[in-house]
């Protein structure tokens, strides 16, 4: 029996990717702030320590894989936990858990990013360079300088961010023998997208927004995927983004890939 992590695993993605995993008979350490295996609260360094101490605890410092879903989406007003959240949150998590993964049987690690994420390059990324240093009174000040759509800010370049930090770590992780990849997804049925569609700043846009298959993905579609990622099948895939949003990416960026 394999032993996983999975944060954000109350609701959601992280719930649907929980609960197959279960269903093939692993051993799975939910992480939430509430209702979980381990409940820590990753927008601060003191609930990212806490989590990652826990899980090790639980796992006996042997981990087989780890999916990284909690994260926060646009509407929330304290912009600075978005990013706390999505970013130094699920890094923390990464390289917290990185040595449990190298004793793990064939390990992967799957982060949950964002089609967001293509929307703020990084060249054009304004808070990019400054999560990367781990400076949150910088990002904090760059925010409060955005206007209305601060969270929007928070929320593309803080998975933009995650993406590359996923990208700079596939040269130490592969020589450990450890997979490591992200997922994309576009619109989901999720609380997450129910609180986007329910802001009276976001809704708009977010209702307006059709993908080109026409609807909005399933978090069990979603969670297919990444338990794909994390075993066998998936043996020789390190370094990818998979977008899994129904042709989104696609749609908006046809000639860039």
């Amino acid at each position: 029996m394999s032993a996983f992590a999975v944060s954000g695993s109350r609701t959601g993605m992280g719930a649907a990717t929980a609960a197959l995993l279960r269903s093939r008979g692993h051993r799975v350490i939910g992480i939430d702030i509430a209702d979980a295996d381990v409940t820590a609260d990753l927008s601060v360094a003191e609930g990212r320590a806490a989590a990652v101490a826990a899980v090790l605890e639980q796992c006996g410092g042997v981990l087989d894989g780890l999916v990284l879903s909690a994260g926060l989406g646009s509407q929330v007003k304290a912009h600075l936990k978005i990013a706390a959240v999505n970013y130094f949150g699920a890094v923390a998590m990464l390289d917290g858990l990185r040595d449990a993964l190298a004793r793990g049987s064939s390990p992967a690690a799957v982060v949950i990013s964002s089609v967001a994420s293509v929307q703020s390059p990084w060249d054009q990324n304004p808070i990019g360079a400054a999560l990367e240093a781990g400076d949150e009174a910088r990002v904090a000040a760059v925010l409060a300088g955005a206007g209305e759509y601060a969270g929007h800010v928070a929320y593309s370049g803080s998975k933009n961010a995650l993406t590359v930090a996923v990208r700079r770590r596939v040269t130490e992780w592969g020589q450990r023998g450890i997979r490591l990849n992200t997922v994309a997804p576009g619109m989901v049925e999720t609380p997450l997208l129910q609180a986007g569609l329910d802001d009276p700043l976001y809704g708009p846009a977010i209702n307006r927004f059709v993908a080109p298959l026409g609807r909005r993905a399933r978090p069990e579609e979603i969670a297919t995927v990444i338990e794909f990622l994390l075993g066998p099948g998936a043996s020789y895939i390190h370094g990818a983004q998979i977008f899994v949003d129904g042709g989104s990416d696609a749609h908006s960026r046809p000639t860039q890939f």
